[in-house]
C-alpha cells in the first residue's frame, strides 16, 4: 500500500454503508479477527466510542463487507481482544490477522502455529514499513514453519494488481495494489499488473488440512474498490474466494 498518512488514507476512501457486524450464530464456521496487536485499521466497532468519526465509519464499512464475505462461506465473526491462547483458538476455523503493529508473544506464536498445523486456517496481511515493520511485528514467526516469509518492500510500486486463475480464484480478478511487501514461498497468485517477478500474495496447504493465505498488501482486504481513478477493483469477489478456500 502506498505510503500515505492515515488521515489521508481514510479521507481518500469512499464511505460505505454500515452493515451488520455479525452473521447469524448458527453459521457452520467461525472467523476470529485479531484486534489485540495494535492493528492499524481493523477494530471492533463496538469498542470505538469517542474515536475519529471517519475512522469509525470506515471500520463499520469494512466490518459490513467482512460480514458479507463471512456469510458467503457460512461463517460468523468474532474478535480476539487479548493474547491468543490455545483455548481461544479451539473454536476458531479461520484466524484473520491484518497489519498488526505489535509483537506476538512466544506463547501466542506456539498456539497459532500449532493451531494451523492441526487443521486451522490463517489469513495474514502485512504491508510496507509505513504501516508496520518486521522489526515491530514478528509476523514471520507465525508462518515460518509453513515455508512462507515476508521480505523487503517490493520494487513494484505502481498501482494496480491482479490474481491468476487457479485454486483460490477460478478466474483472474482485478485487485487493489499500490506498493507492497514481498512474499516468498507457497504458491504465488497475486501480482502487480506490470510484473510477476515480485508476488504480493501466496497460499499454502499444510499438514492435517491447515491452510494459509499470506498477503503483502492490505488494500484488497480493506475492501478498497476504488483507488487512483480506478473504481472496479474486485475486493469482495477476492475475499469470498479466499475465505471459501480457507474454510473448505
Amino acid at each position: 500500500m502506498k505510503p500515505i498518512t492515515l488521515v489521508t488514507f481514510l479521507v481518500s476512501l469512499s464511505a460505505g454503508l454500515p452493515a451488520s457486524a455479525h452473521p447469524p450464530t448458527s453459521a457452520k464456521h467461525r472467523i476470529c479477527v485479531d484486534v489485540a496487536h495494535q492493528q492499524r485499521f481493523w477494530n471492533d466497532p463496538a469498542d470505538m466510542a469517542g474515536m475519529d468519526a471517519k475512522l469509525v465509519e470506515r471500520v463499520k464499512y469494512m466490518t459490513g463487507e467482512l460480514s458479507k464475505t463471512a456469510r458467503s462461506a457460512d461463517a460468523s465473526l468474532s474478535y480476539l481482544k487479548k493474547e491468543a491462547t490455545p483455548k481461544d483458538l479451539q473454536g476458531c476455523d479461520l484466524l484473520f490477522i491484518h497489519i498488526p503493529a505489535a509483537k506476538y508473544t512466544p506463547d501466542e506464536v506456539s498456539a497459532i502455529t500449532k493451531h494451523i498445523a492441526s487443521g486451522g486456517s490463517l489469513f495474514l496481511v502485512m504491508d510496507q514499513d509505513m504501516w508496520s515493520t518486521l522489526e515491530q511485528v514478528n509476523a514471520n514467526d507465525l508462518i515460518r514453519p509453513f515455508g512462507v516469509q515476508f521480505g523487503a518492500e517490493s520494487p513494484d510500486a505502481l498501482a494496480g494488481g491482479h490474481t491468476k486463475a487457479g485454486l483460490i480464484t477460478d478466474k483472474a480478478l482485478k485487485v487493489t495494489y499500490h506498493g507492497a511487501r514481498t512474499v516468498t514461498g507457497g504458491t504465488p497468485f497475486c501480482f502487480n499488473d506490470r510484473s510477476d517477478v515480485h508476488p504480493f500474495g501466496t497460499f499454502a496447504e499444510v499438514g492435517n488440512g491447515g491452510k494459509i493465505i499470506v498477503m503483502g498488501d492490505g488494500m484488497v482486504s480493506l475492501y478498497m474498490t476504488s483507488w487512483e481513478g480506478v473504481h472496479d477493483y474486485q475486493c469482495q469477489d477476492f475475499m469470498q474466494d479466499a475465505f471459501r478456500w480457507l474454510l473448505k
